[in-house]
C-alpha cells in the first residue's frame, strides 16, 4: 500500500512523534510511505516546533509551508503530492496546516486515495475546521475529543469519527549512559524537554528538601536554552536535541523520570509520556490532564506515578528511592500498558481501518 502522510517530522512535538511511531511502524510492514512535512523555516516560526539533531530520510519530503496560529498565510505544494499516486493520505491534524488548501488537495486526491485526519489539538475552534472537511475517517485518540470537542459537528462527519489510541514506543535499548556527575552513589533524577520553568518548580522545591537526606543529582536537558531561575551545583542542564535512541540510554541510566506539565482545560496528552514509558525508569507525572486517561490504584500508581501536590510527590518520590518493590511494578505496569498500546498495536489499527473505509 501506498501510504502518504502529511505531518511534521523529526521534531520535538507530539505531531511529529506520532506520524514518526505509526510512519516507521508501516515500514516495517511493508507498505511505501511518503511523508509530505513543513519546510524548517515555517515550521520553526512554532514555539511547538524545533527540529531534532538528525537528518530527514529519504521518504521525507518538505513541501508545504505552515499558517500561522490564526490561520493565516502557508501553501501547500498539491502537485508534488499528487505525483505520488497513493493508495492513503494520512493527515496529522493540527492548526497551523494551510486550510484552503488542504481542502483542496482533497477533493483532488479523492476518490483514488483514502483520506483520514487524526486530531491533535484540544482547542475547539482549532478543530472544527478539520471535522467539516470531506475525510472519509477522522481519528481521534479517546472519548474526550468526542465528547468536548466534537460534539456537535455534522451528523454525517460524527459517523466518521474513530478512536485509535497514541502509541506506545516499546523501547529497546542497547547500553545504558550515566554520566560521571551521577555516578559514585548519587540518585539520578532527570527531565528532558523544553517546559516553562514554573512546571520545574515542584520538582525543584521537593529535591531541594530531599538533598538533606540523600545525594542527589537533578540532569535537566532543554531543547532551547537553560534556565538561569534554577541554576545549582546539584542541577545539571545541557541544551541539547537528542536523538530517541540516545535519550532512552540515558533514561536506561537515570532512577527516576520526572516528567513536567502544567495545568490546562484543553483536551490534551503528552505525546513525552508515551515517547518513554517503555523505559526502564519509573516516571513521576502531575495529576493533569495530559495523564488523566492511564489507569491508576488508590495510592496513584499505574504506568506512571500521579501526585496531586508537593507533600504527595515528597512522599512517593521517597518511596521511590528507599522501596525496591515500589519502583518494580510501576516499571512491570508501564511494560504491560506499553505492549497494549504499542505503536505495532496502533499502526495496525490504522491498516484495519484504511481497508474498512
Amino acid at each position: 500500500m501506498r501510504i502518504g502522510i502529511l505531518s511534521r517530522w523529526n521534531a520535538t512535538c507530539g505531531v511529529s512523534v506520532h506520524a514518526e511511531s505509526i510512519g516507521h511502524e508501516l515500514i516495517n510492514m511493508g507498505h511505501n510511505v511518503v511523508v509530505f512535512a513543513p519546510t524548517l523555516e515555517s515550521a520553526n516560526r512554532d514555539w511547538h516546533h524545533i527540529k531534532i539533531d538528525t537528518m530527514d530520510e529519504d521518504f521525507v519530503v518538505r513541501c508545504f509551508d505552515e499558517a500561522d496560529d490564526e490561520g493565516k498565510g502557508g501553501r501547500i505544494c498539491i502537485d508534488r503530492i499528487l505525483s505520488y499516486d497513493l493508495d492513503v493520505l494520512l493527515v496529522e491534524a493540527y492548526h497551523r496546516i494551510p486550510l484552503r488548501d488542504l481542502e483542496d488537495l482533497l477533493r483532488k486526491v479523492s476518490p483514488k486515495a483514502k483520506t483520514v485526519a487524526v486530531i491533535h489539538d484540544g482547542v475547539k475552534k482549532w478543530v472544527e475546521p478539520f471535522a467539516r472537511m470531506p475525510f472519509d475517517a477522522i481519528v481521534v485518540f479517546d472519548e474526550r475529543y468526542i465528547n468536548e470537542l466534537l460534539y456537535d459537528i455534522p451528523g454525517g462527519n460524527k459517523r466518521k469519527i474513530h478512536i485509535i489510541p497514541y502509541p506506545c514506543v516499546e523501547v529497546k535499548v542497547d547500553r545504558k549512559l550515566r554520566p560521571e556527575f551521577a555516578k559514585d552513589g548519587k540518585i539520578l533524577f532527570f527531565s528532558f524537554g523544553r517546559q516553562p520553568v514554573r512546571e520545574y518548580l515542584d520538582y525543584v522545591y521537593v529535591l531541594r528538601k530531599l538533598r538533606y537526606h540523600y545525594d542527589i543529582v537533578y540532569w535537566i536537558i532543554r531543547a532551547d536554552r537553560r534556565m538561569p531561575e534554577l541554576e545549582d551545583t546539584w542541577l545539571i542542564q545541557w541544551v541539547r536535541r537528542p536523538p530517541l535512541d540516545e535519550l532512552y540510554r540515558y533514561l536506561a541510566g537515570a532512577d527516576v523520570h520526572l516528567l513536567p506539565k502544567g495545568k490546562t482545560k484543553n483536551v490534551v496528552i503528552s505525546s513525552t509520556c508515551f515517547q518513554c514509558l517503555g523505559a526502564p525508569c519509573p516516571m513521576v507525572v502531575p495529576d493533569t490532564r495530559h495523564f488523566e486517561l492511564l489507569p491508576v490504584d488508590e495510592e496513584g500508581v499505574g504506568p506512571v506515578v500521579k501526585y496531586k501536590d508537593r507533600e504527595d510527590l515528597l512522599a512517593k518520590v521517597m518511596r521511590l528511592i528507599e522501596d525496591e518493590e515500589y519502583r518494580r511494578k510501576v516499571v512491570e505496569r508501564a511494560q504491560e500498558y506499553v505492549k497494549s498500546h504499542s505503536a505495532r498495536v496502533v499502526a495496525s489499527k490504522f491498516l484495519e481501518l484504511f481497508d474498512e473505509i
